[in-house]
């Protein structure tokens, strides 16, 4: 291109740089696409960012609490007729726990167990706590009530089978853990009998490969799930506090040594979620 061609040109040329930061203001940037780095991505629904305040923190727990306790009804009902089941003497199969939206005997009501104890530890409103402490005193009621039938029929779907006769760490170990939680808290819970049943699934009963590690073989054979760390540990180290036996702890210790090198994958430089092989 010649000097005089491009001089000629410097008139056009101006007027587009005089218009690029009108252009960039006009037309805003695409966000929310395949090219926009994650840092950059916006939601697409309001986030009310900035620092809580402890009443509104206590507004949402108190909802959760509202919400928790009229959709885990604790009550013994005819699973055929929804008629309560008042009279423990003389035992129904059709018993069933009154329906909610979440089992009262399920690993996740563990953590929830333990949480609801932790917000009472944290407020000073002893109305979660007294949650935990009225579901748990009503399954350790149950017991007794279920185990002469579980006894003969192990495999019973009965709403105590999870309980009396465990068959993974996810049956035994989170819901073992906050019942001791609880009956440290709270001497009138008498847990004792479901959480020595829970512990000596632990410590005696669950799968474990050659050297005492926990694991499972299921789905897959001689596999490690961090999962079980945290289904077991927990209890033991609870269990360790209520009785004051070392043992426990001993046995707590054995199992995060025992994970840690097998989880540790060195080729990636993470650490396996689930599933590790042996």
């Amino acid at each position: 291109m010649s000097l005089s061609s491009t001089l000629s040109r410097l008139p056009l040329l101006a007027l587009l740089l005089n218009t690029a930061p009108l252009l960039a203001q006009t037309t805003p940037p695409k966000t929310n696409d395949t090219t926009t780095p994650l840092h950059l991505l916006k939601p697409d629904y309001p986030i009310p960012y900035g620092q809580v305040k402890a009443e509104e923190v206590k507004q949402v727990l108190d909802r959760v609490y509202n919400y928790l306790n009229t959709a885990t009804p604790a009550e013994l009902v005819d699973k055929n007729t929804n008629a309560p089941i008042t009279d423990r003497r003389k035992f129904s199969p059709d018993a069933i726990i009154r329906p909610g939206d979440f089992r009262l005997t399920s690993y996740e009501w563990g953590v929830t167990y333990s949480g609801m104890l932790r917000a009472s530890e944290t407020t000073g409103d002893p109305k979660y706590a007294a949650y935990t402490v009225s579901r748990l005193k009503f399954l350790s009621e149950l017991g007794p009530y279920f185990s002469a039938y579980q006894k003969t029929n192990p495999e019973a779907p009965t709403p105590m089978r999870s309980v009396l006769y465990p068959k993974a760490l996810d049956d035994a170990g989170s819901l073992c853990a906050a019942m001791i939680k609880t009956q440290r808290a709270n001497t009138s819970a008498d847990l004792r009998p479901m959480i020595n049943n829970f512990m000596d699934f632990i410590m005696t009963k669950e799968f474990r490969l050659a050297d005492g590690t926990l694991a499972r073989n299921r789905p897959q054979p001689n596999t490690l799930w961090l999962d079980d760390l945290y289904m077991s540990v927990p209890a033991l180290a609870q269990m360790g506090k209520l009785t004051g036996e070392r043992r426990y702890y001993d046995e707590a210790v054995k199992q995060v040594t025992q994970f840690a090198p097998r989880m540790f994958n060195k080729s990636k430089g993470c650490i396996c979620t689930a599933g590790c092989r042996k």
